[in-house]
């Protein structure tokens, strides 16, 4: 698959590109230390139009076509891991708004999550219910024009700041979901610290205590919770995680040949020695494997695709296990320096295993995608069975 970026998406990768390497990369490691985003580089990125990437110009955004926004994440995420996951939930949020909500509802949040006016939260997994999300505990109930949330959500990335949430309940048996504003009466959050990865992700609590929302703020209908809107969400997460993933990736890499040409050990630098320039070539190809995966996955999006759904889950899974092998190996090439806070691929490590969770563990891709695997095969297998026509006459 020969891919050639269009003119416009090589200048937009040179401007993601040279944003992380000058205002991301020098304090990511800072960042992750403090366990905090600054807000004035949350301004940042929401005044540059990186925010607001996917959402269509009609509605002030920068109306990002899928391979833009992919090196976009995969920029974000060669820089911090961390920062990725707001681009991520933010995408997730205006995915969610711009298929099931109505045009009432698009005109009044888009404009202002294209601006960062607005940033998004996405609450769907909760103290007992992760990888199992139709089966959420949270209620809903519909009195006199407004729902009443009871629940509570967890691990919600960047749930500290995000001021509009969507939130997923069960109403009399149905999934439901509702566009929360923080200021909500019964609305509260507490901060999530000590994580393994994404530690400025600024990850939150949430606490639902009859929560009071107006029934205009439901997403789609009833029953369309999870399966609908909740799907369209994860498969956006999915597609930036992925590309994220390739970034992390890249970074690693690229810290690992800068390493190696450096260190000397045994009177040479390491890239002399065969067993680096193994790992370094695994290295290599994992990642330009990955990349091809998800131009495809770009590919399919961009021309809206059926097979993009499949595609996105192959992507992710195969780009989160290629990250993880990669920061390992990174670190490996280290050494002990690896395991110090002085250089960025223990951060790369240990954001790479939050990735093989997020949006979808790689257990659930591979059940996703076993099962598509098995449905082809039948559908093959019937294809071949059925009798053909010889064209002959009678």
């Amino acid at each position: 698959m020969d891919i050639e970026l269009t003119a416009e998406q090589e200048a937009a990768r040179g401007q993601f590109r040279d944003f992380v390497e000058r205002r991301l990369m020098p304090y990511a490691d800072e960042y992750d230390r403090q366990e905090e985003m600054p807000a004035r580089l949350i301004g940042e990125v929401a005044e540059l139009g990186y925010l607001g990437g996917l959402v269509p110009e009609q509605y002030g955004g920068a109306g990002m076509d899928s391979i833009t926004w992919g090196l976009l994440c995969e920029e974000i995420g060669r820089g911090s891991a961390s920062l990725l996951s707001l681009f991520t939930v933010q995408g997730m949020v205006i995915q969610s708004i711009l298929k099931w909500g109505n045009e009432d509802q698009r005109q009044d949040w888009l404009p202002r999550l294209a601006t960062g006016e607005i940033i998004g939260g996405f609450a769907l997994t909760e103290p007992n219910v992760g990888s199992n999300a139709s089966s959420v505990e949270t209620s809903a109930t519909l009195i006199d024009g407004h729902w009443r949330l009871h629940g509570q959500k967890r691990w919600i990335s960047f749930g500290q700041v995000s001021n509009l949430f969507v939130v997923f309940a069960q109403s009399e048996g149905k999934s439901v979901a509702l566009l929360v504003e923080r200021d909500c009466p019964g609305f509260s959050t507490k901060p999530i610290t000590g994580m393994l990865g994404f530690r400025s992700a600024m990850l939150a609590d949430i606490f639902l205590d009859g929560c009071k929302v107006p029934q205009a703020h439901l997403l789609g209908r009833a029953g369309f919770g999870f399966s609908h809107v909740g799907g369209a969400a994860l498969d956006q997460g999915r597609y930036s995680i992925a590309w994220g993933c390739l970034g992390l990736a890249q970074g690693a890499l690229d810290a690992s040949l800068a390493y190696s040409g450096q260190r000397r050990q045994f009177g040479k630098p390491l890239k002399e020695h065969q067993l680096i320039q193994e790992l370094l070539a695994d290295m290599i190809t994992q990642i330009q494997a990955a990349r091809m995966l998800c131009y495809r996955a770009a590919s399919l999006k961009q021309r809206g695709e059926p097979s993009l759904i499949m595609e996105t889950s192959i992507a992710k899974y195969f780009a989160s296990r290629m990250a993880a092998k990669v920061s390992a190996d990174a670190v490996q090439i280290h050494g002990a320096n690896g395991c110090s806070d002085q250089y960025p691929v223990q951060r790369y490590l240990r954001d790479a295993k939050i990735m093989e969770i997020i949006e979808g563990s790689n257990q659930m891709q591979q059940i996703i995608i076993a099962k598509h695997g098995y449905q082809e095969h039948a559908v093959k297998q019937q294809r071949l069975a059925q009798p053909k026509d010889d064209g002959g006459e009678a």
